[in-house]
């Protein structure tokens, strides 16, 4: 089954990217993203009404953030500059507060800073001046968690939306106006055709980026060669030659970057190497070093923990010689690492301690910290307590004297348990023992 499409000639006449062409202009254009823009849906409902708040849009590349942002900017009023942090500077931001005190930001200046991870701390600091003053709406973006690489104060500034990756019907629709424009603007009398399963495959490996979509779509119209009549034929030998190198980011079950981290941990936390291995590769060929190397940390602590504590040393070192050495030979320590946390003992008693300590902390009274473990050095006159009555405990046998730590409302709270693994059952039993004999 073949689809028909016509163009004029072989030869591209636009010499504007495709996607850029076809950037939309409207929310109803944007393609996907309805959790966020969707009828009744926050982000759509802050962008017409045109109040723009700072925004940190978070998601993967060609996902549509920037331009959510140029919409955004549009129903703002406002003046829209761009700055990309990888090569910007703070005296670039300060330039453009300058202008914004001329005629052109007479009603104020929205501005988009892409992959704002690349600030350092200092630099972003340098935004909340302009921010808190009004004289700058920020919408930055990023493709990393921005509760890792944005800096705090910031963050509690600004509403963070994510941006999920397309999926292959999301970017069907793309592809269809993209052939669609490609007729109307550059070749309209040359007929092309398509082999059924073309567009399919262009979404499909496309890994949620629209941008490549298109662009592979631009690739394989371009260098089709005419047939005898002088149509383009567009093959699916052609299509796949088009997308060699398959992201990660979706295969023709829809799998996301957050659902191979998710199977990556998983694998891990149930003992299984082999499918550990094999969810590293899918990040291994997506070079997403970044994400493998935090990821394998947090295993690191949270599955393995205290039950082999020394794999937290041993993982940061395989991730440091991975950023050190780069892709490929960074796939080496990533795969020792993956392998070692996969075949470890498990234990998440600390992670479940930490989490239930401040699951009180958010939701009870746990009251004031206990005097003798306040930092008192003096006692005003009125103060009918005197003395701060702290034990030291390295003053007593075996360094341990009976004391009350935890405040009066949770005192006799117990977040950690230990785990069933020779390390933690080692430290129990030396402990019973020191407790037991200590008055």
């Amino acid at each position: 089954m073949f689809r028909l499409f016509v163009t004029n000639t072989h030869s591209m006449l636009n010499n504007k990217p495709l996607a850029d062409r076809l950037r939309p202009t409207t929310l109803d254009e944007v393609v996907g993203q309805q959790h966020i823009l969707g009828k009744n849906r926050i982000l759509r409902n802050i962008i017409e009404s045109g109040n723009i708040p700072n925004m940190i849009f978070y998601g993967l590349s060609g996902t549509g953030k920037t331009t959510v942002a140029n919409i955004a900017a549009k129903s703002s009023n406002k003046a829209l500059y761009r700055l990309n942090a990888t090569n910007a500077s703070v005296s670039d931001i300060k330039n453009i507060v300058r202008e914004s005190d001329g005629l052109f930001g007479q009603n104020g200046i929205l501005l988009y800073l892409d992959e704002i991870q690349n600030f350092n701390k200092k630099q972003q600091q340098s935004l909340l001046e302009y921010t808190e003053n009004g004289k700058i709406t920020l919408i930055a973006s990023t493709t990393e968690n921005p509760y890792f690489y944005i800096y705090n104060a910031i963050l509690s500034r600004s509403t963070v939306f994510e941006f999920k990756p397309l999926t292959p019907d999301d970017i069907s629709v793309a592809l269809e106006r993209g052939l669609e424009k490609i007729q109307t603007d550059d070749f309209p009398d040359t007929k092309i055709i398509c082999e059924d399963g073309v567009m399919r495959h262009l979404a499909e490996k496309a890994g949620g980026d629209v941008r490549k979509a298109l662009n592979s779509l631009e690739l394989a119209v371009m260098y089709t060669p005419p047939d005898s009549e002088g149509n383009l034929k567009i093959t699916m030998e052609l299509a796949e030659q088009c997308t060699q190198k398959k992201s990660f980011k979706f295969d023709k079950k829809g799998d996301s970057q957050y659902d191979v981290m998710s199977a990556l941990q998983k694998s891990i936390r149930g003992s299984d190497p082999d499918a550990a291995v094999h969810y590293l590769a899918r990040l291994v060929e997506a070079d997403d070093i970044q994400s493998i190397c935090r990821r394998l940390m947090v295993i690191a602590c949270e599955d393995i923990g205290l039950a082999y504590p020394q794999a937290i040393t041993i993982v940061k070192a395989c991730v440091d010689s991975a950023l050190m050495l780069g892709f490929p030979e960074a796939r080496i320590p990533l795969a020792e690492a993956a392998v070692l946390l996969a075949t470890a003992p498990k234990s998440n008693s600390a992670y479940m301690a930490i989490n239930n300590a401040i699951r009180d902390i958010e939701t009870i009274d746990t009251g004031s910290i206990p005097r003798q473990l306040q930092n008192k050095h003096y006692d005003g006159e009125g103060n009918a307590e005197k003395g701060q009555n702290y034990l030291y405990p390295h003053d007593y046998p075996n360094h341990y004297v009976v004391q009350q730590y935890l405040p009066d409302n949770i005192k006799d709270k117990k977040y950690y348990e230990y785990a069933n693994n020779k390390n933690e059952q080692a430290a129990k039993e030396y402990w019973d023992k020191i407790k037991k004999n200590a008055k």
